[in-house]
């Protein structure tokens, strides 16, 4: 039997698609080091994320439960009463750490629980941000109906923050100094499980020179649209010149993380650690640049938000491509199984959490075939050859959306996607998606792969036989969302809030 590595270091390129990846075939040399990490490593074609943006994903991540099940998402921002991926690593004498400069993975939202070792990077959210009259409103918010759009808004705080210190003149990738933690935490450890979040890709694209020369030369990046809202409300066309631009300085600040992630193979190489370390890279989602008439990752299932880059390097796995379809939520076992912890213990009295089920780990010669599953799983329905997703309102998206067209003299249709909960079921040939305000959505993707033909209403059987199997996992996860939620996300009321808590909002910029 191979032996396993004894540490892991866990990878999440935020907002990456696959198909701007040197291995997935991309056709610009944007990531050279990933193409020799290839090389050596298990390249996996069909990897689906559970949501499509950060929050859910990388929850589903740190708890191996799908997002309904561990319910952080913007209406509820933050991990409750479940044991995380990191704590129990911690608990069984592992180093941990999380190095990020994703305003979504904070001690606030509770997705780095576990971490010994964590910095967010991130020095807009002020200091006492969790203490005092101000951490009391947060809870007070989340368990009132009436403050619960507020909190919604305050959580966008990372969003507006991110735009400010990535937008315009003078803007730093943190990612160089992620990585420099990351070896600091290396070498001081004995057994480790490192997970960075590396944020360059997602919007504001604004990536440093040497980058922008290669992939976007003579673009000024203040001068392209870097808002989605304004596109997907209708408030600004982008032309096609513009959208190759875009895509340039996308592409170059793909090629930066790139650069940055071969410097930290580079270390463990030359420290004799690269052998006995799985490394795991991956994105959370990808990102859409005028696909279905939309830009970024919201509002919507499709392919190239939801099949995400996965490479794999374990000797286990071996090398080659991996045609049949993974999950990202299988990843929580596959570094348990690595580093033969088998979990399952509740960190705080009344936590929910999953132990292994090596059914769900890359590295079992059981993968994915359920039948021999040990967890109560409502995706373990079937034989494994399908994926669900999840994607409940986005509220925080919504406002900001709503914004834009009221600023344009423009009102969204109350029956859109934009006010819509979906869910998908997907496997290599099919995916059906259910949507609450406008008619279902369903795509032979092996012959469709732009997903350009809604075959929800077809006799086609694998769209058939897809659906049953997204029906079977709505009734095991509590019921299909086929009920529209109201519309309004305005801000709700302040009143329950003490002086000092709505003045500290005022300061923040969410009162007036």
């Amino acid at each position: 039997m191979t032996e396993s590595p004894e540490n892991v270091l866990f990878v999440v390129m935020d907002t990456v698609r696959k198909d701007h990846l040197t291995p997935y075939g991309y056709d610009r040399p944007t990531t050279p080091g990933l193409e020799r990490f290839a090389e050596e490593a298990t390249v996996f074609e069909q990897a689906v994320a559970p949501a499509p943006w950060t929050l859910p994903v990388h929850a589903s991540l740190f708890t191996g439960m799908y997002p309904s099940q561990h319910g952080a998402d913007q209406e509820n921002p933050y991990l409750e009463g479940v044991t995380t991926l990191a704590e129990t690593l911690s608990a069984a004498g592992y180093d941990t750490a999380c190095y990020s400069s994703n305003a979504w993975i904070t001690p606030y939202t509770h997705l780095t629980d576990g971490f010994e070792q964590q910095d967010n990077f991130f020095e807009v959210m002020p200091g006492d941000f969790l203490s005092g009259p101000l951490a009391k409103a947060w809870k007070t918010m989340n368990d009132s109906d009436t403050l619960r759009a507020l909190a919604d808004k305050l959580v966008s705080l990372g969003n507006t923050a991110h735009e400010y210190l990535a937008g315009g003149d003078g803007a730093d990738s943190k990612t160089p100094t992620v990585i420099d933690e990351t070896i600091d935490f290396i070498d001081d450890s004995e057994e480790f499980f490192a997970f960075i979040n590396l944020m360059d890709a997602h919007l504001p694209y604004h990536p440093p020179e040497e980058y922008k020369a290669e992939f976007a030369s003579g673009v000024d990046s203040t001068e392209v649209c870097q808002n989605s809202k304004e596109y997907n409300a209708g408030a600004y066309e982008i032309e096609s010149d513009e959208w190759e631009a875009i895509r340039g300085l996308y592409d170059a600040e793909i090629a930066h993380i790139d650069d940055q992630l071969t410097r930290l193979f580079d270390y463990l190489k030359e420290t004799d650690q690269w052998d006995d370390t799985m490394v795991v890279v991956c994105a959370d989602h990808g990102e859409l640049h005028g696909e279905h008439g939309l830009y970024g990752h919201e509002f919507c299932l499709y392919d190239p938000l939801i099949n995400v880059p996965l490479i794999v390097k374990h000797p286990t796995l071996g090398t080659g491509r991996h045609e049949e379809q993974v999950e990202l939520v299988d990843l929580y076992h596959t570094v348990l199984d690595s580093l033969g912890v088998e979990g399952g213990e509740p960190a705080s009295p009344g936590d929910n959490v999953v132990g292994l089920d090596r059914t769900r780990s890359l590295l079992s010669a059981d993968y994915r075939d359920f039948a021999k599953a040990t967890n109560d799983d409502p995706g373990q329905r079937r034989d494994g050859e399908y994926a669900f997703v999840e994607y409940s309102r986005p509220v925080v998206e919504l406002k900001q959306l709503e914004e834009k067209a009221s600023g344009a003299g423009i009102v969204l249709p109350e029956d859109s996607r934009f006010y819509s909960r979906m869910r998908s079921a997907r496997r290599v040939d099919a995916k059906y998606t259910r949507i609450d305000r406008i008619p279902d959505e369903a795509y032979r993707i092996d012959t469709d792969p732009e997903e350009t033909e809604n075959l929800a209403t077809s006799d086609d059987e694998a769209i058939a036989e897809t659906e049953r199997a997204l029906s079977e996992f709505e009734d095991a996860i509590g019921g299909a969302w086929t009920d529209a939620l109201d519309t309004d996300v305005s801000d709700g009321s302040v009143d329950q809030m003490d002086d000092e808590a709505q003045e500290r909002l005022r300061d923040l910029g969410y009162l007036e």
